[in-house]
Protein backbone atom coordinates (compact mmCIF):
# COMPACT_ATOMS: atom_id res chain seq x y z
CA UNK A 1 0.00 0.00 0.00
CA UNK A 2 1.51 3.57 -1.10
CA UNK A 3 0.93 6.41 1.38
CA UNK A 4 -0.49 9.10 -0.24
CA UNK A 5 1.65 12.07 0.46
CA UNK A 6 0.69 15.62 0.26
CA UNK A 7 2.84 18.14 -1.61
CA UNK A 8 4.70 20.23 0.91
CA UNK A 9 4.47 23.78 -0.14
CA UNK A 10 7.38 26.38 0.72
CA UNK A 11 6.23 29.84 1.09
CA UNK A 12 9.44 32.13 -1.08
CA UNK A 13 10.20 34.97 1.77
CA UNK A 14 12.98 37.08 0.34
CA UNK A 15 16.56 37.08 1.85
CA UNK A 16 15.73 41.30 1.96
CA UNK A 17 12.65 40.76 2.98
CA UNK A 18 13.66 38.92 6.11
CA UNK A 19 16.33 40.69 6.63
CA UNK A 20 14.29 44.40 7.00
CA UNK A 21 11.78 42.24 8.89
CA UNK A 22 14.40 41.21 11.30
CA UNK A 23 16.63 44.80 10.88
CA UNK A 24 12.94 46.68 11.79
CA UNK A 25 12.10 44.45 14.92
CA UNK A 26 15.42 44.80 16.25
CA UNK A 27 15.46 48.61 15.74
CA UNK A 28 12.23 48.55 17.34
CA UNK A 29 12.98 46.72 20.28
CA UNK A 30 15.99 48.70 21.12
CA UNK A 31 14.32 52.44 20.82
CA UNK A 32 11.38 50.64 22.66
CA UNK A 33 13.83 50.03 25.84
CA UNK A 34 15.93 53.13 25.16
CA UNK A 35 12.86 55.43 25.71
CA UNK A 36 11.64 53.91 28.28
CA UNK A 37 14.99 54.91 30.31
CA UNK A 38 14.92 57.64 31.27
CA UNK A 39 18.18 58.31 31.71
CA UNK A 40 21.11 56.11 30.00
CA UNK A 41 24.01 54.00 31.13
CA UNK A 42 27.56 52.66 29.44
CA UNK A 43 26.52 49.75 29.46
CA UNK A 44 22.96 48.92 27.69
CA UNK A 45 22.36 45.49 30.12
CA UNK A 46 22.61 48.50 33.57
CA UNK A 47 20.02 50.20 32.10
CA UNK A 48 17.45 46.90 31.30
CA UNK A 49 18.62 45.51 34.97
CA UNK A 50 17.74 49.26 36.27
CA UNK A 51 14.81 49.40 34.84
CA UNK A 52 13.40 46.08 35.88
CA UNK A 53 14.92 47.21 39.62
CA UNK A 54 13.32 50.57 40.01
CA UNK A 55 10.20 51.52 40.63
CA UNK A 56 10.76 55.20 38.89
CA UNK A 57 8.96 56.33 42.51
CA UNK A 58 11.23 59.06 42.74
CA UNK A 59 12.21 61.39 39.56
CA UNK A 60 15.65 59.56 37.65
CA UNK A 61 18.68 62.25 36.74
CA UNK A 62 20.89 60.94 34.46
CA UNK A 63 24.84 61.24 35.29
CA UNK A 64 25.01 64.03 32.75
CA UNK A 65 22.14 65.99 34.44
CA UNK A 66 23.24 65.57 37.79
CA UNK A 67 26.76 66.93 37.51
CA UNK A 68 24.88 69.78 35.34
CA UNK A 69 22.81 70.31 39.13
CA UNK A 70 25.41 73.08 40.58
CA UNK A 71 22.21 74.55 42.95
CA UNK A 72 21.77 70.17 44.48
CA UNK A 73 22.98 68.52 47.17
CA UNK A 74 23.89 65.23 46.95
CA UNK A 75 22.66 62.73 49.30
CA UNK A 76 24.85 59.50 50.14
CA UNK A 77 22.19 56.56 50.99
CA UNK A 78 25.17 53.87 51.17
CA UNK A 79 26.44 52.74 54.72
CA UNK A 80 29.27 55.11 56.19
CA UNK A 81 32.19 52.28 55.36
CA UNK A 82 31.19 52.74 51.32
CA UNK A 83 31.01 56.25 52.18
CA UNK A 84 34.72 56.16 53.22
CA UNK A 85 36.07 54.90 50.62
CA UNK A 86 34.88 57.30 47.94
CA UNK A 87 31.87 59.57 47.51
CA UNK A 88 30.83 62.17 45.21
CA UNK A 89 32.50 65.13 46.52
CA UNK A 90 30.80 67.43 48.66
CA UNK A 91 27.72 64.76 49.30
CA UNK A 92 26.18 64.27 52.72
CA UNK A 93 26.34 60.86 54.18
CA UNK A 94 22.65 59.62 55.04
CA UNK A 95 23.07 55.60 55.28
CA UNK A 96 20.22 53.75 54.57
CA UNK A 97 19.82 51.05 57.51
CA UNK A 98 19.57 53.47 59.77
CA UNK A 99 18.23 56.62 57.71
CA UNK A 100 16.44 58.88 59.80
CA UNK A 101 14.88 61.86 57.73
CA UNK A 102 15.94 63.99 60.52
CA UNK A 103 19.19 63.83 59.37
CA UNK A 104 18.33 66.49 57.39
CA UNK A 105 16.68 68.44 59.10
CA UNK A 106 18.14 71.40 58.68
CA UNK A 107 18.45 71.71 55.23
CA UNK A 108 15.34 73.90 53.53
CA UNK A 109 12.20 71.04 51.71
CA UNK A 110 12.84 73.54 48.89
CA UNK A 111 16.23 72.30 47.91
CA UNK A 112 17.77 70.25 45.55
CA UNK A 113 18.27 66.53 46.46
CA UNK A 114 20.09 63.89 44.19
CA UNK A 115 20.29 61.05 46.68
CA UNK A 116 22.71 58.27 45.43
CA UNK A 117 24.15 55.02 46.67
CA UNK A 118 25.79 52.04 44.59
CA UNK A 119 23.22 51.87 41.33
CA UNK A 120 19.99 53.69 42.56
CA UNK A 121 17.91 50.90 44.47
CA UNK A 122 18.65 52.00 48.19
CA UNK A 123 18.82 55.80 47.47
CA UNK A 124 15.12 55.82 45.83
CA UNK A 125 13.57 54.12 48.68
CA UNK A 126 15.32 56.90 50.63
CA UNK A 127 14.16 59.38 48.47
CA UNK A 128 10.74 57.97 48.96
CA UNK A 129 10.73 58.62 52.29
CA UNK A 130 12.13 62.45 52.09
CA UNK A 131 9.68 62.85 49.95
CA UNK A 132 6.73 61.67 52.13
CA UNK A 133 8.60 64.32 54.65
CA UNK A 134 8.00 67.19 52.61
CA UNK A 135 10.94 67.64 50.73
CA UNK A 136 10.16 68.67 47.06
CA UNK A 137 13.04 68.80 44.54
CA UNK A 138 14.62 64.88 45.64
CA UNK A 139 16.05 63.33 42.49
CA UNK A 140 17.51 59.56 42.24
CA UNK A 141 20.73 59.21 40.16
CA UNK A 142 20.21 56.84 37.69
CA UNK A 143 22.99 53.52 37.93
CA UNK A 144 24.04 55.78 41.32
CA UNK A 145 27.74 56.10 42.32
CA UNK A 146 28.40 53.18 39.89
CA UNK A 147 27.58 55.19 37.01
CA UNK A 148 28.90 58.02 38.29
CA UNK A 149 32.27 56.43 37.96
CA UNK A 150 31.71 54.45 35.11
CA UNK A 151 31.23 57.81 33.05
CA UNK A 152 34.37 59.14 34.13
CA UNK A 153 32.98 61.81 36.64
CA UNK A 154 35.42 62.48 40.34
CA UNK A 155 34.58 61.16 43.39
CA UNK A 156 36.76 62.05 46.94
CA UNK A 157 38.16 59.89 49.74
CA UNK A 158 37.21 60.46 53.08
CA UNK A 159 39.75 62.89 53.42
CA UNK A 160 38.16 64.92 50.28
CA UNK A 161 41.47 63.80 47.78
CA UNK A 162 40.53 62.11 44.62
CA UNK A 163 40.61 58.47 44.17
CA UNK A 164 39.84 55.86 41.44
CA UNK A 165 38.80 53.43 44.39
CA UNK A 166 34.94 52.62 44.57
CA UNK A 167 33.10 50.75 47.11
CA UNK A 168 31.47 48.01 44.92
CA UNK A 169 29.19 46.85 47.31
CA UNK A 170 29.83 43.29 46.66
CA UNK A 171 31.05 40.93 44.09
CA UNK A 172 27.62 40.09 42.11
CA UNK A 173 26.42 44.10 41.76
CA UNK A 174 30.31 44.94 41.57
CA UNK A 175 30.39 43.94 37.77
CA UNK A 176 28.34 46.99 36.87
CA UNK A 177 31.39 49.09 38.16
CA UNK A 178 33.63 48.95 34.92
CA UNK A 179 35.92 51.57 35.90
CA UNK A 180 37.94 52.63 39.05
CA UNK A 181 39.66 50.31 41.57
CA UNK A 182 36.97 47.72 43.10
CA UNK A 183 36.68 47.70 46.71
CA UNK A 184 34.90 45.12 48.70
Amino acid sequence: MACKRSPVRFRYSPPVVDGFVRGFSLLFFAAFVLTNASAQTVNPAFSVLLNSLLKKSVPVLSVHEAAQRRDALFVDAREAREFSVSHIAGARLVGYSSFDVKSLSDINPDQPLIVYCSVGYRSERVGEQLMAAGFRNVYNLYGGIFEWVNQGLPVVDAQGKATQRVHAYDRMWGVWLQRGEKVF
